[in-house]
């Protein structure tokens, strides 16, 4: 039977992909929606980006844009870099397409570029890298930035009280307009919580895995979900983003 599946934040993690995919027993018939941040972080994240360009062809799969990949996308372009990028893990990705011809990075910047923001599915769930400001929701958000980098969305849900009923006038308006939204970008070792993390109507699929948590993959009908090992014991000669704080 035909699954849909979420995926949370990669960051170079190739080999936490390919073992979350063996746990999950993923076939071609299941649906897969990422949620962003394929780079930055461990070693293999022109790897990541080559095998969603062929997995691609193969199956069903939506790619939503992070902010890291957004970095990436500029870097590609320009071959030029912020230097807060290359400080957050755009190092080790210039260092992996060292060996990368032009026409090679020139398909996989074509890649980027097809990302979406956010995609809304048949039954109003969201899948969004971030979250979204505006009231009226993310078709209406003014700086499209905040699809990778807001955080009060989640932050809303965090701080909510559970007792609060959806129908009372305090219950976030944002909150109400999706039956579920799924994200990432913010860790869910913020709260000490190493599995996805439901809070109101939002699931957060970012379990850490550009530092020292795992990477995620859930069934959003079951919510049954897979994770792989740390991604320290993945990669035990690497850093990955340990030497950052733990930033989205």
């Amino acid at each position: 039977m035909k699954r849909r599946l979420v995926l949370g934040d990669i960051h170079g993690g190739f080999k936490a992909l390919k073992q979350i995919f063996e746990r999950a027993e993923v076939t071609v018939d299941d649906q897969l929606i990422f949620l962003g941040d394929y780079v930055d972080g461990w070693s293999e994240s022109s790897d990541i980006i080559e095998f969603l360009i062929d997995l691609s062809g193969k199956q069903d799969c939506i790619f939503i844009k992070g902010n890291h990949d957004a970095w990436c996308e500029d870097w590609l372009l320009s071959e030029t870099g912020p230097n807060v990028w290359l400080a957050n893990g755009g190092r080790s990705t210039v260092e992996s397409y060292a060996d990368y011809s032009s026409g090679d990075r020139k398909r996989h910047l074509e890649f980027f570029q097809r990302m979406k923001n956010y995609y809304v599915d048949e039954e109003n769930r969201l899948f969004i890298h971030a979250g979204y400001s505006s009231m009226h929701g993310p078709e209406k958000e003014v700086y499209s930035s905040n699809y990778r980098w807001d955080r009060t969305l989640w932050e809303t849900a965090v701080a909510m009280d559970k007792k609060l009923d959806k129908n009372s006038e305090l219950y976030p308006k944002r909150l109400l307009l999706y039956r579920e939204i799924f994200i990432g970008h913010t860790p869910t070792l913020y709260l000490g919580i190493k599995t996805p993390l439901n809070k109101a109507n939002i699931w957060n699929m970012d379990t850490g895995a550009a530092f020292r948590g795992t990477l995620s993959i859930m069934d959003i009908e079951t919510k049954e979900f897979w994770q792989s090992d740390p991604l320290p014991s993945l990669y035990p000669n690497e850093r990955g983003r340990n030497s950052d704080s733990i930033r989205g």
